[in-house]
């Protein structure tokens, strides 16, 4: 079976949710924070796609230009605020990849969503979604939103050795000690993004993924 058809089945079933995003939790973080009624939705794409011979994904380095971004700079995965206009939360992941990375979302298949995630300082009730696009993308950036995108092999995520720990600087001044975090080709991938990816790699660990998995 494909890893195209394995991953859509498996994120049919129950997930592994809490208990992978607390593998990347920060300790001053609430496990479980109250979700305001007036939270604000957005989504976010795993986008898949084969690369040479290796299975990759697409992460984001966020733009420093917008003071009030509460992520600015940071690395994420494509993705955002939901719009009225969206018909579900799927479509807003698709919508914003091709408004941020250029991928048409004609051309993206959704395979199902992992666990919603809150993101207090900016209030967002975050849903991530595995998509899959059957060509090596080529992609268009707003410059606007993104900085850079940074290609990564899902082997290199697989990789125990890139999860570290470190400090984090926040922009009001305060430092964040001993900060779990993903070593991307040199970038800090922490936070809502590295749990994301946490609770990622462990359905790609439960159905026991391989860089020689077929395509379809």
């Amino acid at each position: 079976m494909s890893l195209i058809e394995t991953l859509e089945h498996r994120l049919q079933l129950s997930l592994p949710g809490k208990d992978a995003h607390a593998k990347m939790t920060h300790l001053g973080r609430f496990p479980n924070p109250t979700i305001p009624s007036e939270h604000k939705k957005a989504s976010v794409l795993i986008l898949l796609y084969q690369k040479s011979t290796d299975w990759h994904t697409v992460l984001m380095k966020r733009t420093s230009r917008f003071k009030n971004d509460k992520h600015k700079g940071q690395i994420s995965f494509p993705g955002g605020q939901a719009e009225t206009f969206d018909i579900n939360k799927a479509a807003t992941a698709v919508r914003e990849t091709e408004e941020e990375v250029g991928i048409p979302g004609t051309n993206i298949k959704v395979l199902g969503g992992l666990s919603q995630l809150y993101i207090p300082v900016s209030n967002f009730l975050v849903h991530p979604f595995v998509g899959y696009v059957p060509e090596e993308p080529n992609f268009s950036l707003d410059s606007d939103e993104v900085d850079e995108i940074i290609e990564t092999p899902l082997s290199l995520l697989m990789d125990g050795a890139i999860q570290q720990e470190t400090t984090i600087d926040l922009p009001n001044g305060f430092q964040l000690k001993n900060v779990p975090y993903f070593d991307v080709h040199g970038h800090v991938v922490w936070g809502a993004t590295s749990m994301i990816i946490s609770e990622f790699i462990t359905v790609l660990d439960d159905v026991g993924f391989s860089t020689r998995m077929p395509k379809i």
